[in-house]
């Protein structure tokens, strides 16, 4: 899409900028997105169809002002930007196979490295010296070795990370804020240069500021688009243990370097593979682990993920009202409101849809809902 950022994907026009109206409208997420565009056949569709649905739950509806999206496109084709839709070839395949893929990504530098085999690197901010040593040799031997090293360009092992890549072939850089927004402000050069030798890549509309909650979808990301992740340093509950869960819950490798158990920074990795993570110590372990895998879940660090695939509209309807009525603000599985309200599979899902669109209802990880 050339009139929106140099999309790839053969697209109209109208249908490009449909979608990414479709996306910044309220209450519409990529599972939300998915759905409706499998159900209506295209954006523009769908954008006709949201009043209706948000109607049949009880509440009006207004999506995206077009002046907003003409806005967001502008800014993304000043920053030398393109827009990547979900059904575009350049679309990175594991990315595609993960629980709520973003249907839009927007992107800048080399779209081939997404082709190349990925491994994610992260780890503490606040790095130890050693493990930031650890953290760039084994980047720059991955990336020697023909794989992208994916990370956040976040302080410490992120940026370690993404100065050896830089410095032995490849890397992508996973965003929390816009495409066209740095942060932390001291990788002002650094983003620029993976941008420029690399890919970096944004799911949040130009010009947004990363905000806390952003980091968590950013880490699915980092996690969806590799093989495998390894975490190099991390203090308990930090957000590199929230992207190692991430990757194993995706059924991809989870590895950990291991430290003291004396240093508070390494306990994260030092949990990690007593619950199951592979111990590594050197780029050959990570290579020999991920040698031949094919985007099949292997992993022994995972737990199952909930299949949203939509299966159309074929069932008992229900009445969106029922279906909150099953609906407490503690998230409860898709699966358990099925058979508790004894509905079809895609009715229940239906009025879910309708429930989100407008603004009662919660998606959580692990395909569980809860009232909003």
């Amino acid at each position: 899409m050339s009139g929106a950022g140099g999309e790839t994907a053969p697209l109209s026009q109208d249908e490009a900028f449909a979608r990414i109206r479709l996306l910044r409208s309220p209450n519409v997420g990529p599972v939300t997105y998915r759905q409706l565009m499998a159900r209506c056949g295209s954006a523009a569709a769908a954008l006709e169809a949201l009043p209706e649905l948000a109607g049949r739950a009880g509440r009006r509806y207004t999506a995206a002002p077009e002046r907003v999206v003409e806005a967001e496109i502008a800014r993304i084709r000043k920053a030398g930007a393109s827009y990547l839709f979900h059904d575009s070839p350049d679309y990175p395949r594991l990315l595609a196979h993960s629980e709520g893929a973003p249907p839009i990504l927007t992107v800048r530098g080399n779209l081939a490295i997404f082709a190349k085999p990925c491994v994610a690197i992260v780890g503490a901010r606040n790095a130890s010296a050693g493990a930031v040593r650890i953290a760039r040799e084994f980047a720059q031997g991955l990336a020697e070795a023909g794989h992208a090293v994916v990370s956040g360009l976040a302080r410490g092992i992120d940026g370690a990370a993404h100065q050896g890549a830089l410095a032995g072939g490849a890397t992508i850089g996973v965003i929390a804020s816009g495409i066209d927004v740095t942060y932390p402000p001291e990788h002002a050069e650094l983003q620029q240069r993976v941008a420029g030798e690399g890919l970096l890549v944004a799911e949040q509309p130009p010009g947004t500021e990363p905000l806390a909650r952003h980091f968590p979808t950013r880490n699915r990301i980092i996690a969806g688009l590799a093989a495998g992740t390894v975490v190099v340093e991390a203090a308990p509950k930090s957000g590199s243990l929230i992207t190692a869960r991430l990757a194993g819950e995706m059924g991809r490798e989870v590895m950990a370097v291991p430290g003291s158990p004396l240093d508070p920074r390494s306990h994260g990795c030092n949990n990690l593979i007593r619950d199951g993570a592979v111990l590594v110590q050197s780029v050959a372990d990570v290579i020999e682990l991920l040698t031949g895998f094919d985007g099949t879940p292997r992993s022994r660090f995972r737990e199952e993920a909930q299949d949203w695939a939509w299966v159309g509209d074929a069932g008992v309807e229900v009445q969106a009202a029922g279906i909150a009525g099953l609906l407490t603000t503690a998230p409860v599985a898709v699966d358990e409101l099925i058979r508790q309200s004894g509905a079809g599979t895609a009715a229940v899902q239906l009025e879910l849809l309708e429930l989100e669109i407008a603004g009662r209802l919660v998606r959580h990880a692990g395909g569980r809902v809860s009232l909003g």
